[in-house]
């Protein structure tokens, strides 16, 4: 896990890739501090790759040392992990080492090292670096390479390569708007960050959002909030379109048949990342069965929460005890400046679920699966990092404990859903690189 030994049958190589960073075409970006160790086959016969991250130089380390510290690797671990224990499909941690190296950033900081492990690494980017070479023999190896590893069914299909483009595009509306649902930024979305399997992967600069507002960013280097969190989905749909564009030399047909046929595909993703969002907005409303005023309901709700600066977790947390007037209601109610405009709102929607043809409980069970009690918050992870740069680590075996069952109550641990004080708000996050 440190690097020092690489395990029989295994061959190590580090990955090429290109990619648009910041809307900034780069011809060959590649793993400048990542090793792929080699492929495993897990107990339920999936393959999964497993890469060491900051294991120090590759020949895509651009003058970088290639290697990790401590804060970076554990932001990762408890993201990556708690991601998965939301439902959300990302690269896994499964082990963070240090390595008793002194490691100069703005300051000097120990080295460690994150075995991560992924159903693949293969990147939009990835198939960037070979599309911009017109290497159109290597981007038919590789796409035929991702269609046999994650989207079989494409082979069968009478253009595979267009398959292969709506799949990927349905798998990343999928991912996004689950992003969306639970207040997470990921804070460097460029296309080689995007990956072909539809998993959450490079956590570097992302958080979760405490005080709900669309334009909210956290990575320090963003500063045009470029990768705001209301930004992810056009953001997305930016980058699968430059996905599109690297397949049209494989896609079949002429030319003008093949642009038309993958604009058509990068066309249905706004439709298909809405309606995604929207039904997992209607279950976190506990809404069971489409309204025509739903819309209104949803767009509403979120508008007050930006205009009070409401805790994004905690509104939704609180809102299912807020379907009859009382204790529940007025603790939810909390949250908002004005009083008068939630309770009509609170009217509304009770109206709305007056009409659904579904029990309480079973609503409220639904409800509580759509929304966290506990999210990795931005000032726990800093509090973990902060222990741990004083070789204490128990305080990162506990956040993960508790984050390993988010939508449970955990009486015990309820400071653990506690959005930060003032003096406790992180404003900006790094990638460490």
């Amino acid at each position: 896990m440190a690097g020092n030994e690489v395990p029989d049958s295994a061959q190590p190589l580090a990955m090429v890739y290109a990619g648009h960073q910041f809307g900034n075409w780069v011809s060959r970006l590649g793993d400048g501090r990542a090793i792929l160790l080699g492929e495993v086959i897990d107990r339920n016969g999936v393959r999964r790759d497993i890469q060491l991250k900051g294991a120090g130089r590759t020949p895509f380390s651009r003058m970088g040392d290639g290697r990790a510290v401590l804060g970076p690797v554990l932001r990762e671990y408890i993201v990556s992990e708690a991601m998965t224990a939301l439902g959300i499909p990302s690269t896994r941690a499964l082990a963070a080492v240090t390595t008793g190296e002194r490691i100069f950033r703005e300051t000097i900081l120990p080295g460690a090292i994150l075995t991560r492990v992924a159903s693949s690494h293969v990147r939009v980017g990835t198939f960037q670096f070979y599309a911009a070479r017109k290497d159109t023999d290597a981007l038919r190896a590789l796409s035929d390479y991702v269609i046999d590893r994650h989207y079989p069914l494409a082979a069968q299909q009478e253009q595979p390569y267009r398959a292969l483009l709506d799949a990927v595009i349905a798998a990343q509306a999928r991912l996004v708007a689950r992003w969306m649902l639970v207040g997470f930024i990921h804070g460097v979305m460029n296309t080689d960050n995007m990956s072909i399997a539809g998993e959450t992967i490079d956590y570097g600069p992302c958080a979760f959002m405490d005080a709900y507002h669309p334009g909210m960013v956290f990575s320090s280097i963003d500063q045009a909030g470029r990768y705001a969190y209301g930004n992810q989905p056009r953001i997305a749909h930016w980058n699968l379109t430059r996905f599109a564009q690297a397949l049209l030399p494989i896609i079949e047909g002429v030319e003008d048949n093949a642009l038309a046929s993958a604009q058509d595909a990068v066309d249905a993703f706004p439709g298909l990342y809405q309606s995604e969002w929207f039904a997992g907005m209607c279950r976190k409303l506990g809404l069971h069965e489409a309204h025509g005023s739903d819309p209104a309901l949803v767009d509403d709700l979120l508008r007050m929460m930006a205009d009070s600066a409401a805790d994004f977790t905690l509104t939704f947390r609180r809102l299912f005890d807020a379907a009859e007037p009382g204790t529940g209601s007025t603790v939810f109610a909390t949250q908002f400046a004005d009083k008068a405009a939630i309770e009509e709102w609170l009217t509304r929607w009770r109206r709305q679920l007056a009409e659904q043809a579904i029990s309480s409980e079973k609503r409220s069970a639904t409800m509580r699966a759509a929304n966290p009690a506990y999210i990795p918050r931005n000032h726990r992870i800093e509090e973990v990092i902060e222990a741990a740069l004083a070789t204490d680590f128990q305080p990162f075996e506990k956040l993960m404990q508790v984050l390993a069952t988010p939508f449970e109550d955990q009486p015990e641990h309820d400071q653990y859903s506690d959005p930060p004080r003032p003096d406790q708000i992180v404003p900006a996050t790094y990638c460490g690189t």
